[in-house]
């Protein structure tokens, strides 16, 4: 399954650089409804006023960090289903642990670029099909 360049992605981080780095990123990569909050409280309202095709926040963020953020939208029934892409500078494996049970969709390491970030989000919404027609081999 292809990646639908058009539907709205929300960026959740705290430093601006952040937001425009990845911003401009994913306009290089096509898409084109690009959102940003400065916070997963932020983010939140965001998320209830529109209904977005992806998020990628940031882990270390205040007053609500990108991991409470995750546990917040995985526990509401409304937002529950949106892949969540969680983007850290920590490469700690208690944190990857942490992330993935609370319902992870993928995870980034900063720094990164576009080729990375295009990775990530094709993993995403890579459909089990997708997965076999790649594996499978040449006839």
């Amino acid at each position: 399954m292809a990646v639908d360049h058009s539907m709205r992605v929300l960026i959740v981080d705290d430093y601006n650089t952040m937001i425009r780095i990845i911003r401009n990123l994913l306009r290089q990569l096509g898409f084109e409804h690009i959102d940003d909050a400065s916070d997963g409280s932020a983010a939140l309202v965001k998320m209830h006023e529109q209904k977005y095709g992806l998020i990628i926040s940031d882990w270390n963020m205040e007053p609500m960090t990108g991991y409470d953020l995750l546990k917040h939208v995985r526990s509401d029934p409304a937002l529950a289903d949106t892949p969540f892409i969680m983007v850290t500078a920590e490469s700690k494996t208690e944190n990857v642990i942490a992330a993935k049970r609370a319902g992870v969709s993928n995870y980034i390491v900063k720094p990164f670029n576009a080729q990375t970030l295009q990775s990530k989000i094709e993993a995403v919404f890579r459909t089990p099909d997708d997965a076999a027609e790649t594996s499978a081999p040449a006839a």
